[in-house]
């Protein structure tokens, strides 16, 4: 009994000990659970259990993973200095950037030239897709300085780029930080959301007119009802990761249409004397907010780049951004010119509605297009939930079915897009309001803002630098009003032309 009484005591004391060691190293570390999100994701260098990084998926412990394990999960994702949970590859990320950029806008440049007129259309198409790469550029530098600068463990997207870049600008302005990040934000789901409704009134439009040709006349709003469906399906995807195939996929069917809307343009081309040089001024701010509207990726910019297994190489001169846009711009000059040339003032807002009706090719090219167009639609719905779902899930506060919730609200957001196209069917008109408000805004207003701004905070801002973002802005600010309000007032008169 004596040795039992000693075991005991023995025993007894040794679990204090452990327990009181548990305890000192829960107190002392003062280590921080991640609960699965970027921004919750925290570590203490200086804790002494440095072999394991617990991980949670929700307020209790479910597995512990070696640091071995997260150093090459932070080595996947490039140097970003965090875990990428899906990063994407350089051929897919040219992919997502393709497909971002290569919409139902560019079907529509044949329009915009007709706007401006047949020479000074391409150039001036030309000269903004310059500009905007440029300002992609500018926003990508000014994420960077900002992530050097102030040591962030967290690449930030556009919206969170502005606001960091003023809070930490000159003393006057610093105040505006959440509101130029609301402001931003508000005019990446506009114009996101934008492009969505467009593309219920590309696809409908164009299957309308094949269905009509056999007979299956239906309202082409009843053709947006039909494809609610699978845009529905393909926009519930969570992952940009796993919407890497659909873009591919999309990809092929959209060159596939390209070239043959390029035949098409190419037969028995009249001479470029038929058109006219230069188009009337009060239709240049319809040209300004359609061609704006083509160049409708530079909200995918800094997400891609963050997704991306080595994101050095995305703004490198020949990466992601620089290849990949070079090619978008020989594409718009290509099917606007050619559309132009070949149906002249007949163009319309697509230059599909133009190919023969009657013409088997052109009626599959009528299908082709707008199933790639079905597939894009999800790839630039990612940016308005990414901007919007985390609102409101703190508005709704903890919700039991996070994945749930989300769908839910995914399936909401695409309800909205719908009744919003139903209500303004006009393509043509359309595009050019959203790109004359939105896409001015975004592609032109706030890149050269940010780089004054960081180079008057470095006392390193230049006579030139003001200059050329000044009247970059000027641009902007004068396309956003004149485009803006020539399409509004077009959207009215086709209203009430219908209505008569």
């Amino acid at each position: 009994m004596a040795a039992f009484r000693t075991f005991r005591k023995s025993l007894g004391s040794c679990t204090m000990e452990l327990q009181n060691k548990k305890s000192s190293n829960h107190t002392d570390n003062g280590k921080q659970p991640w609960y699965g999100s970027k921004s919750s994701c925290q570590t203490d260098k200086s804790s002494s259990n440095d072999d394991v990084f617990m991980t949670f998926q929700s307020k209790d412990p479910i597995i512990s993973i070696p640091m071995q394990e997260k150093s090459s999960k932070e080595k996947a994702a490039g140097g970003h200095g965090l875990t990428v949970e899906h990063p994407t590859s350089y051929v897919e990320t040219i992919m997502h950037l393709f497909k971002g950029n290569v919409g139902s806008g560019i079907f529509a440049m044949g329009d915009a030239i007709k706007n401006a007129g047949i020479l000074l259309g391409p150039g001036v198409v030309l000269i903004l897709g310059i500009i905007c790469v440029h300002c992609q550029h500018l926003l990508l530098s000014a994420s960077k300085t900002m992530v050097d600068k102030l040591q962030l463990t967290e690449a930030p997207d556009y919206a969170q780029t502005v606001q960091i870049v003023i809070e930490n600008g000159p003393r006057p302005i610093q105040k505006f930080g959440k509101t130029m990040k609301t402001v931003v934000n508000m005019f990446l789901c506009v114009t996101q959301l934008g492009f969505c409704c467009v593309y219920f009134v590309f696809i409908s439009e164009n299957l309308k007119q094949v269905c009509d040709f056999y007979g299956y006349e239906l309202d082409v709003h009843f053709h947006m009802a039909i494809i609610l469906l699978p845009i529905l399906l393909t926009a519930l995807i969570r992952n940009l990761k796993y919407l890497a195939p659909f873009s591919t996929f999309a990809n092929i069917l959209m060159f596939v249409g390209i070239l043959t809307c390029l035949y098409y343009s190419c037969l028995d081309l009249p001479k470029i004397s038929e058109r006219k040089y230069v188009a009337n001024w009060q239709q240049l701010p319809l040209f300004f907010g359609t061609a704006l509207f083509a160049f409708e990726g530079i909200g995918l910019v800094l997400p891609l780049q963050n997704e991306m297994k080595e994101p050095r190489k995305f703004k490198t001169p020949f990466g992601v951004l620089n290849v990949g846009m070079t090619f978008v711009i020989i594409l718009y000059l290509m099917v606007g010119f050619l559309g132009y040339l070949k149906f002249g003032e007949d163009i319309k807002g697509s230059v599909t509605l133009n190919l023969p009706e009657s013409d088997i090719l052109a009626q599959s090219v009528k299908i082709i297009i707008p199933l790639g167009i079905l597939l894009t639609y999800s790839l630039q719905f990612y940016i308005a939930v990414e901007i919007t779902w985390p609102t409101v899930l703190n508005f709704i506060g903890p919700v039991k079915y996070p994945v749930m919730a989300e769908l839910t609200f995914r399936s909401l957001l695409v309800l909205v897009t719908f009744v919003l196209a139903e209500a303004i069917p006009f393509l043509g008109l359309f595009i050019s309001l959203v790109g004359a408000v939105s896409s001015s805004a975004l592609a032109l207003l706030f890149p050269p803002l940010l780089e004054i701004v960081i180079d008057y905070t470095s006392d390193n801002l230049r006579a030139s630098c003001v200059i050329k973002n000044i009247v970059i802005m000027l641009v902007a600010l004068c396309g956003m009003a004149t485009g803006g309000y020539e399409s509004i007032h077009s959207i009215i008169n086709a209203f009430s032309e219908q209505s008569h």
